[in-house]
């Protein structure tokens, strides 16, 4: 029977045939229904199973209780002619699939029965009770590892570096951080380290960041010179951003690329160095490094920043030379620089023809000219733009709500500007 097991391809026409009957029996059971079925209708396709074949049928289930019914059965499969059992890889499968539908308990229970958790395993649970907002507890199931892996529980210690990083709690992730490195039970790896650089650069400590950039005892890799070289440019800190740069290109190890020059590119642009941030993209293209969407519009923000909103238009054209198409994020900046030079009707009109060119404007486009309105001291206009805003399912930003707000004041309609107030808590714009 051997020769019937599958191949390790998990895509050839009789696994698909395959999975697709198992999940379509598998579609009819009641999962509500506290009496386990029968599982001797699986019998037929014991000796067809392998592990990929396993992994494939629980991805494709869109019922967890109809891929656990299943992974149970193949446990301790009768026949089993091949000798089957559950890989690692199975126990992972079935794991993300519980854990993505909040069954916990469920999860532990059959990892706990199966003596299957692990420091990777747990590093899963940690993750997801962080994206539900439950610190404590991720943190305890840091110390489930800890327990279980004495200590070696690199996986879960950089799942709760992350965490802690993801919901800004610095003090804590920096405490996870001096942890390892002082219990000496595993070494930091590249991973914790980028992470706690890149939980210093969104507090904004990036002296802190670069203290651990530069104790790194394992080789920093792109994405750990790109978070670095973020955190300087928003700390508008250009000088030692170049720094970085300069270091990756001398040592070859880890070339800087699209990201790393598209970052700088955006922190010149930012101060309004925009010579600086010119000079960057030639280089850029001297090395090979093709600029994309995000390169050219970094410098068409600045150039509209600055006013100079015809040489924006032909760096547009430029990247439309090269292939590249415009976006919402491009036609804003043009439509703030029009603005800024004081061709307000002409910034109206440019938002108007977005749809033309096949583009919805977000609320980012359509904020820049309420304020303009406002500016202009047209508070109808305003006011009919934030409608127009709301029929396209486009939920206003508080700046724009201010705007408005603060012009019906200013004109005395203390009755509209006290019903705007009341459409922003509606909105939930108001705390």
């Amino acid at each position: 029977m051997a020769t019937r097991a599958l191949t390790n391809s998990s895509h050839t026409p009789q696994t698909l045939s395959l999975i697709a009957s198992i999940t379509s029996l598998l579609q009819n059971l009641n999962p509500q229904n506290t009496n386990s079925p029968n599982p001797s209708f699986l019998n037929h396709f014991s000796p067809y199973l392998n592990p990929n074949l396993v992994i494939e049928v629980i991805k494709h289930q869109t019922n967890p209780h109809h891929a656990l019914f299943f992974f149970n059965w193949a446990s301790n499969p009768n026949p089993n002619p091949n000798n089957y059992s559950h890989s690692h890889l199975c126990y992972v499968a079935i794991t993300d699939l519980l854990i993505s539908h909040s069954l916990f308990s469920t999860a532990q229970s059959l990892l706990e029965s199966s003596h299957k958790l692990s420091d990777f395993i747990i590093g899963k649970f940690i993750k997801a009770y962080g994206d539900r907002g439950d610190i404590r507890g991720a943190i305890h199931w840091f110390h489930q590892a800890k327990t279980i892996e004495s200590g070696r529980c690199l996986f879960s210690y950089n799942a709760i570096i992350g965490v802690l990083v993801r919901a800004n709690r610095i003090d804590l992730a920096e405490a996870f951080f001096d942890l390892i490195i002082k219990e000496g039970m595993v070494r930091p790896d590249v991973s914790t380290y980028t992470t706690m650089i890149r939980g210093y650069c969104k507090m904004g400590m990036i002296d802190n960041a670069e203290v651990v950039f530069d104790e790194m005892i394992c080789k920093p890799n792109l994405i750990t010179y790109n978070t670095i070289v973020n955190g300087f440019c928003k700390k508008g800190l250009m000088e030692r951003a170049r720094g970085i740069v300069d270091r990756m290109m001398e040592s070859r190890d880890c070339l800087p690329d699209t990201v790393t020059f598209t970052t700088l590119i955006d922190g010149y642009c930012k101060r309004g160095e925009l010579e600086a941030a010119k000079n960057c993209m030639d280089e850029m293209v001297g090395r090979n490094c093709e600029p994309n969407v995000l390169t050219y519009n970094a410098i068409i923000e600045g150039l509209c920043l600055r006013g100079d909103v015809d040489e924006a238009k032909r760096m547009m054209t430029k990247m439309r030379l090269n292939g590249l198409k415009d976006d919402v994020t491009t036609h804003t900046s043009i439509i703030k620089g029009l603005c800024i030079v004081g061709k307000s009707n002409e910034a109206v009109r440019h938002l108007k023809e977005m749809a033309n060119l096949g583009m919805k404007p977000d609320v980012k486009s359509y904020g820049v000219i309420v304020n303009e309105y406002c500016k202009m001291g047209k508070p109808e206009e305003a006011i009919a733009l934030l409608g127009e805003m709301r029929v396209r399912g486009i939920r206003p930003s508080v700046s724009s709500f201010n705007a408005v707000f603060r012009i019906l004041v200013e004109y005395g309609e203390l009755d509209r500007a006290v019903l705007l107030l009341k459409q922003m808590s509606a909105n939930g714009l108001l705390s």
